[in-house]
C-alpha cells in the first residue's frame, strides 16, 4: 500500500499590485522597460522567470539596435523549434513602440522544413541578404558558425534564448563559440534566461566573460508581486513509498488545472511501463468514457459527476500524440479555461510551453537540473482571471534499506532536497544587506514596522512595491570591489546554488549536524566550506572580498531558512501545510532578534529546517537509513579542511589578541584550534620524516 505524507509547504503571498503586467507609453512592462533602458550595452545577460515578457523586451533591444546602434542584423537563437513562435511578428507600435518587429517566413528557420544542413545556407544567404531578422535554432546556429566561421556575425546582435543552455564546458559547442565571439569582440550579444542554474554545476559562461556582461535581473518576487489576480504560490515536496499511481489523488485535486509530469524510464520511482502509469494515474481519476475525436483528449467521469479533459503527452505514437499537442497549442483555445482539465507528460510541456490556467504543477521524481525545475514551476505562475494561488508539488521516493541502490536512492534524496531549497530562495524577496554602525539610518520607501526606524538596533525594512529587504547586519563585511559588489547584488543565489549542490556540504549539514546528533559545527559549513566554494568560484576576487561574498550569501541562506521555520511553526511536533507565508517569517525572526550580527548568523546550521521536515515526513527506518549511508562515508579532518581552519584561527587572533584555545568551551574556537594543532603536527612529522 502506498503511503504518502504531507509536508510544510512554503507559502509566498504576494501583493498583487499589477506592477509587472502594466505597460508604460511604449507598450513595455516593468522589466521590458527595465532591458530597455540598458539596450546600449553590447554585452546584455537578462535573468527573468517565464511569462515576464523576455521575448518583447528582446525585440525592443534589438529594434534599436538595427535602427539607432549601427548593426548590420539581428539573429535570434532558440533551444528548439516550438519556441520560435515566441518571436513571430509583433505589431510593437500598436502599443506605443516605434517600430513594429517583422520576420519574414523565409527567415524563421524554425517554421521551415528540412534539414540543419540547408538551413545553414539559409543563414549565409541571410547573412548576405539586406533583411534584418533572423530566428533559428541553437543547433542549426552552431552548425552555420562552424562552417562560415566567426567573422562572417560581424556587427550583427546575436540573442541566445534559454541561455541556460550553454555552458563554459569544453564539450559546449555554443559555449566555445560564444567565447570565440566575445573574444572577437564584433558583436553584441542579449542572452535570456529564466534561470541561470545548470544542474551538472558547469558555469555558463567564463569568469572573464561574465564580468563583461551587464546584467538585468528581474526576480520571481518582483514577476508574481506585480500580477493582477495571482495571490500565492506554494512550494511542497511529498515522500512516499510503493507505487506512486496507487495513491497519486492524495496530492493530485481533480478541480485544479494540473500538469502532472511522471518520472523518466530510467528513475528509481518509475515503474518502467509509463503506459501502464498513464493508465493508473487516469483509473484513479474516475471511469473512462472515451476520446474526444476532435482533440484526443481522454474523457474521465469523476465520482462527482465531473468529466475531465485529459491530454495524454506521453503516448508513443506520432499521430495520436501529435493530434493532442496541436489541440493543446491550439490559439482559438487559449484563454478557454474549460479547453483542458488536466496534461500528463513526460518530457514535454515544460520549458516554453504556454497554458495559462495551469494552477498545479506536480512532479514525480527528483530533477537533478534546478532549471528543470524553475521551468516546470513556470508552467503554473501565469497570471490568469480567477487563479489566485498556485503551487509546485514533488512527490520523491523514500529511500528503501531493502534497496541494492540504496547509496543512489540516498542521493537523489539529497538532490530533491537541495532544489527545494534552491526554490525557496528563488521565490524570495531580494535581500539588501548593509552593515549597521552609528551613521545608519532608514532608508527611502522601506516599511520598518509598526515601531518605525530604531537607531538603536540593527533594524529590517521591507519594500512592498520592489518586493525587498533592507536589513542591517553588525559586523558584515562589505564589498571592495565592483565584480564583489556586482555578486552581492545579482548572484548572491548562483553561490547558494554552488553551496547546496555541494555533496559533502549537503551531507555534513544535514546528518551531522547538532540537530541530527553528529558533530558538524555551523561554522564549519558556513565559513569553511562556504568560504572554499567561493574561492573557488571567484579566484580573482581578493580575500576581503571572498569574506564579504561569503557573509551576503550565507546570510541571504540563513535568513530564508530560519523565515521558513517561523513561519512553519516547526517547534511544534505536528505537521503544518499551506498558507504560511516566507515573508512573514522573514519579519518575524527580524524582530526577535534585533540585534543582528554576522556572527549569530555563521551559527546558523543552513540545513537544519530541512532535517526538522525529513523528520517528520519521512519514516523512522528509511531516515535511519540515510543516516547511516552518510555515515559510513564520512571523513576525518583532511590537511585542506586544517588549513581552512588554520587561516579562520589567524582571524581569531587578529580580533582578540590570542590563538583559539583547544580546551575552550566554545565548540567553534575549539576546532579551530584542532585545526592548528593537526597543522603543527604535520610539520613536526615531515621535520622528523
Amino acid at each position: 500500500m502506498t503511503r504518502i505524507k504531507t509536508v510544510p509547504s512554503v507559502s509566498v503571498t504576494y501583493a498583487q499590485n499589477g506592477g509587472s503586467t502594466k505597460s508604460n507609453e511604449l507598450g513595455m512592462r516593468a522589466m521590458q522597460e527595465r532591458a530597455y533602458e540598458k539596450r546600449g550595452e553590447q554585452y546584455l545577460l537578462i535573468k527573468s522567470p517565464p511569462a515576464s515578457g523576455k521575448s518583447r523586451a528582446l525585440m525592443f533591444i534589438a529594434l534599436d539596435k538595427l535602427a539607432n546602434q549601427g548593426l548590420k542584423q539581428a539573429i535570434v537563437v532558440v533551444p528548439e523549434k516550438s519556441i520560435g513562435s515566441s518571436f513571430a511578428d509583433e505589431p510593437l507600435s500598436k502599443f506605443g513602440f516605434w517600430a513594429d518587429w517583422t520576420v519574414q517566413p523565409k527567415w524563421n528557420l524554425c517554421n521551415s522544413p528540412g534539414t540543419d544542413g540547408g538551413k545553414v545556407k539559409s543563414v549565409g544567404a541571410f547573412l548576405e541578404s539586406d533583411d534584418q531578422i533572423l530566428v533559428c535554432t541553437h543547433a542549426t546556429f552552431r552548425f552555420a558558425v562552424e562552417k562560415l566561421g566567426v567573422d562572417a556575425f560581424d556587427d550583427r546582435l546575436i540573442a541566445v534564448d534559454e541561455f541556460h543552455h550553454v555552458s563554459a564546458s569544453e564539450d559546449s559547442i555554443l559555449g566555445t563559440q560564444l567565447n570565440e565571439f566575445i573574444a572577437r569582440d564584433r558583436v553584441h550579444v542579449v542572452a535570456m534566461t529564466g534561470s541561470y542554474f545548470r544542474g551538472d554545476a558547469v558555469p555558463i559562461l567564463l569568469p572573464e566573460n561574465e564580468a563583461k556582461f551587464d546584467t538585468i535581473t528581474y526576480t520571481y518576487y518582483e514577476q508574481l508581486n506585480g500580477y493582477k489576480y495571482l495571490k500565492s504560490l506554494d512550494i511542497g515536496y511529498f515522500f512516499y513509498s510503493g507505487s506512486y499511481a496507487d495513491d497519486i489523488l492524495e496530492v493530485l485535486d481533480p478541480t485544479e488545472k494540473t500538469i502532472v509530469h511522471i518520472p523518466n524510464v530510467n528513475s528509481r520511482e518509475s515503474t518502467k511501463d509509463k503506459h501502464r502509469e498513464v493508465e493508473h494515474i487516469i483509473d484513479a481519476l474516475g471511469d473512462w468514457q472515451g476520446t474526444d475525436p476532435k482533440t484526443g483528449f481522454q474523457l474521465v467521469m469523476t465520482p462527482e459527476g465531473q468529466v475531465l479533459k485529459i491530454a495524454d503527452l506521453v503516448d508513443d505514437e506520432a499521430a495520436k500524440r501529435d493530434k493532442v499537442s496541436a489541440a493543446l497549442k491550439d490559439p482559438a483555445h487559449k484563454n478557454d479555461r474549460d479547453h483542458v482539465d488536466i496534461i500528463i507528460a513526460l518530457g514535454m510541456a515544460k520549458e516554453g510551453f504556454d497554458w495559462i490556467w495551469c494552477e498545479h504543477a506536480l512532479t514525480v521524481g527528483y530533477r537533478a537540473s534546478l532549471t528543470e525545475i524553475v521551468q516546470i514551476i513556470g508552467r503554473a505562475t501565469r497570471d490568469a482571471e480567477g487563479k489566485s494561488r498556485a503551487r509546485f508539488t514533488n512527490l520523491i521516493a523514500e529511500p528503501d534499506a531493502s534497496e541494492e541502490a540504496v547509496t543512489e536512492a540516498v542521493n537523489d534524496t539529497l538532490k530533491a532536497i537541495a532544489a527545494s531549497l534552491l526554490m525557496e530562495q528563488v521565490l524570495a524577496p531580494r535581500f539588501n544587506f548593509t552593515p549597521k554602525t552609528q551613521q545608519s539610518g532608514p532608508v527611502e520607501g522601506f516599511d520598518y514596522g509598526e515601531g518605525g526606524y530604531d537607531p538603536n538596533q540593527c533594524n529590517v525594512g521591507f519594500s512592498e512595491e520592489s518586493g525587498q529587504f533592507q536589513i542591517e547586519i553588525k559586523g558584515l563585511a562589505e564589498p571592495k570591489s565592483k565584480e564583489a559588489e556586482r555578486i552581492c547584488q545579482e548572484d548572491l543565489n548562483e553561490v547558494i546554488t554552488a553551496f547546496v549542490q555541494d555533496k559533502q556540504t549537503l551531507e555534513r549539514g544535514l546528518f551531522d549536524g547538532e540537530h541530527a546528533g553528529g558533530e558538524t559545527l555551523p561554522e564549519e559549513l558556513t565559513q569553511v566550506r562556504m568560504g572554499k566554494i567561493i574561492q573557488a568560484k571567484f579566484p580573482e576576487l581578493d580575500n576581503e572580498d571572498h569574506e564579504a561574498v561569503r557573509q551576503h550569501a550565507i546570510a541571504a541562506l540563513n535568513l530564508t531558512q530560519k523565515a521558513k521555520e517561523v513561519a512553519l511553526g516547526n517547534d511544534s511536533d505536528e505537521t503544518v501545510s499551506g498558507n504560511t507565508a516566507l515573508i512573514d517569517g522573514v519579519r518575524k525572526f527580524a524582530m526577535d532578534v534585533r540585534e543582528l550580527d554576522i556572527d549569530l548568523i555563521d551559527r546558523i546550521n543552513p540545513f537544519s529546517e530541512a532535517y526538522a521536515i525529513l523528520a517528520k515526513t519521512m519514516s523512522e527506518e528509511s531516515l535511519k537509513q540515510v543516516a547511516a549511508v552518510i555515515s559510513a562515508k564520512k571523513v576525518q579532518l583532511s590537511p585542506e579542511d586544517a588549513r581552512d581552519l588554520a587561516k579562520r584561527a589567524l582571524k581569531f587572533k587578529q580580533e582578540r589578541g590570542r590563538l583559539p584555545d583547544i580546551t575552550s568551551p566554545d565548540a567553534w574556537e575549539k576546532r579551530m584550534a584542532e585545526g592548528v594543532a593537526y597543522l603543527a603536527r604535520m610539520k613536526a612529522e615531515a621535520a622528523n620524516g
